[in-house]
């Protein structure tokens, strides 16, 4: 588990790039079951999430069975 220290908030999502974590951390998302509900193209409208971040939270989401919302 990664530390959330915006939040002191115990997160799930993998380390990316910190733009990429600071953007999904002030956004709310601390869990991986939260990306069940937003399209990868919301995710990549935050400022610090790019193409790799996404690529890389997909690889998480599949290792544990969960997948992105449908566009």
């Amino acid at each position: 588990m990664v530390q959330n220290k915006r939040k002191n908030v115990e997160s799930d999502i993998p380390n990316i790039s910190k733009p990429a974590n600071s953007a999904l951390a002030l956004a709310g998302y601390v869990k991986l079951e939260q990306f069940e509900k937003v399209t990868e193209s919301d995710l990549l409208k935050l400022h610090g999430v790019g193409p790799k971040g996404i690529r890389i939270l997909r690889e998480a989401l599949k290792e544990n069975g969960i997948s992105f919302a449908k566009e």
